[in-house]
């Protein structure tokens, strides 16, 4: 059994995720300029402490693809041979579609990172891809461990969920690898993603009706 968030967070969150597309791909000026001045506020504070840098070039990498994509695949490998079809199908498609979309979005959206960055990329920059994948993962499981605890296990999950995908959205930041704008597409990326994956999978393959991920109570 997987929870099923309110419709209306993938439908904000996509809405957000247009609106922030269209700044970015317009050059909107008060957003650069607000990029401009966090980025430089993340230049001033790394360049003060380069073993802090050293350590996040490490931690970042969590998030990166192809940690993203063994993860996945474990995952939606254990699933099945569990028999449960339906969550396995749905941490499979998030496993491919979440890459995907930031993937092609780097290669047509033009949007440059910051320069000369404590670590070096060559593609454009939104969004951000190790957000994206960090924030679906970390959504995914909050969704997928749900059902299976009681309010104290829930609030615990949410909790080390979340810290994780911001943690990451930080390091991109604090590594100058991405502008704010970017790590932000990247939240709202998978915010938008992984409960619509959720829902497609029910569709295409119907199951009992669960009640909404805020509605639901916690067992006794």
């Amino acid at each position: 059994m997987i929870a099923r968030p309110p419709v209306a967070l993938p439908l904000l969150a996509l809405a957000a995720f247009l609106a922030l597309f269209a700044m970015v791909v317009g050059g909107w000026a008060p957003l650069e300029s607000f990029d401009a001045a966090i980025s430089d506020a993340f230049r001033g504070y790394g360049d003060q402490r380069p073993d802090l840098v050293s350590v996040l070039r490490l931690a970042t990498d969590v998030a990166a693809t192809v940690p993203f994509l063994v993860i996945g695949a474990v995952v939606s490998a254990g699933l099945l041979a569990r028999a449960e079809r339906r969550l396995a199908a749905c941490c499979a498609v998030v496993t491919v579609v979440v890459p995907v979309l930031w993937s092609l979005m780097h290669w047509w959206v033009h949007s440059p990172r910051p320069s000369n960055g404590f670590v070096v990329v060559h593609s454009n920059g939104f969004p951000s891809g190790h957000t994206s994948n960090a924030s679906a993962l970390a959504l995914l499981a909050v969704l997928l461990l749900w059902p299976r605890f009681a309010r104290t296990g829930r609030v615990v999950t949410v909790a080390l969920a979340a810290a994780f995908a911001i943690f990451i959205g930080l390091t991109r930041l604090a590594l100058l690898a991405h502008w704010p704008a970017d790590v932000l597409g990247g939240w709202l990326l998978a915010l938008a993603v992984v409960p619509s994956t959720v829902y497609a999978v029910d569709r295409i393959a119907p199951r009992p009706r669960v009640p909404a991920l805020s509605a639901n109570r916690a067992p006794r």
